[in-house]
């Protein structure tokens, strides 16, 4: 289900603007559909009221918890089932935000991810988008929805944007509490500025080499990670919501003192920050060979950047504790349903 197509719905069941909005509103706050301010003139006509349970079945059936992963650090990890039996990656986070997916798998394929192991397998609706807010809502409050989940968010763009466009107007989240990640796109710089609601963006660095960056990114765009920069700070710049760097560090890869060097000359007197993301050990089979640095190594190169005027945070995976990075939830429910069928009876 699509947003439009939900919208379109409503008005030929006789819903009038101030009607539509009031069951959009209850349906992104987790709450009932016929829930609600109501006022004179405000009574939902008798055909939407009658269809309203049949309605709330449906949306529901969009996103459903089939299990949640605590973390030690306060957030959860939560593998979501799609109408289609598909799942999908979404994590609670601390400070009341939601990562949420745009994919089912993703087509970028980053050799330090486990959800393009498989490659892409489908995109997400708007509305399956929306829904994983809705979800999240009904475990726990969110304020702040980033799009970094599993999938490429560039390569599902009227999807995401549409998500964007309702969670930003009747969702009641700040524009720059919703943030755009992707790995660096043409189309993204060109739609992003156009629409009503302009998030904040997170653009996936990880090297300041082109031929380091392709060989960990084997399917994003050939685009110079400076002309990268240089179009994302421009629309920070427009939008006044400083641009997050993204960094997955890797031992003797993207951790060296030339990259370093390199990423000083991307970053210094731009408008943003770097994220720093120590990569996320794990045993599933398929994993890559990756460790992540020493932690005085991951130390010493923040305090690097730090020198050089760029603020830099690091960050930490969550869910570490419970191998619960981006695919791995997903890839071993996929692998105990494979073993499951496989197994004599």
């Amino acid at each position: 289900m699509h947003i439009q197509q939900l919208r379109e719905r409503l008005r030929a069941l006789g819903a009038k603007p101030c009607h539509e909005a009031r069951v959009l509103r209850a349906w992104l706050q987790a709450k009932p559909l016929d829930s609600g301010r109501v006022t004179a003139g405000d009574f939902l006509p008798a055909p939407l009221r009658d269809e309203l349970p049949i309605m709330a079945d449906e949306l529901a059936a969009l996103a459903r918890l089939r299990s949640a992963h605590p973390g030690a650090d306060g957030s959860s990890r939560l593998l979501v089932s799609l109408n289609d039996g598909q799942t999908v990656e979404s994590v609670l986070l601390l400070r009341d935000g939601l990562c949420v997916s745009s994919q089912v798998g993703c087509a970028v394929g980053c050799t330090f991810c486990m959800t393009g192991r498989d490659g892409l397998l489908r995109q997400l609706t708007s509305g399956e988008i929306v829904a994983q807010v809705v979800l999240g809502r009904s475990l726990r409050p969110v304020k702040k929805v980033v799009f970094m989940g599993m999938g490429e968010p560039a390569h599902n763009l009227n999807n995401v944007l549409e998500a964007i466009e309702l969670l930003g107007t009747l969702g009641n989240i700040g524009h720059k509490n919703l943030v755009f990640s992707t790995v660096g796109d043409a189309r993204v710089f060109e739609r992003l500025p156009l629409g009503t609601v302009k998030p904040a963006l997170a653009l996936s660095l990880h090297s300041s080499r082109a031929e380091v960056r392709a060989q960990l990114l084997p399917k994003a765009p050939r685009i110079d990670p400076a002309e990268l920069v240089a179009q994302a700070d421009a629309y920070g710049r427009a939008t006044g919501y400083p641009i997050q760097y993204q960094w997955t560090l890797i031992e003797g890869i993207n951790d060296t003192d030339e990259e370093i060097d390199g990423l000083v000359r991307l970053l210094k007197g731009r408008y943003g920050l770097m994220n720093f993301i120590p990569y996320n050990e794990t045993e599933s089979p398929g994993a890559t060979a990756f460790r992540r640095p020493p932690p005085q190594r991951i130390a010493d190169i923040a305090q690097q950047l730090k020198q050089h005027g760029i603020l830099t945070k690091l960050r930490q995976s969550a869910g570490q504790d419970v191998e619960g990075g981006c695919g791995q939830l997903r890839a071993r429910s996929t692998e105990l349903l494979g073993a499951r069928h496989l197994a004599p009876r």
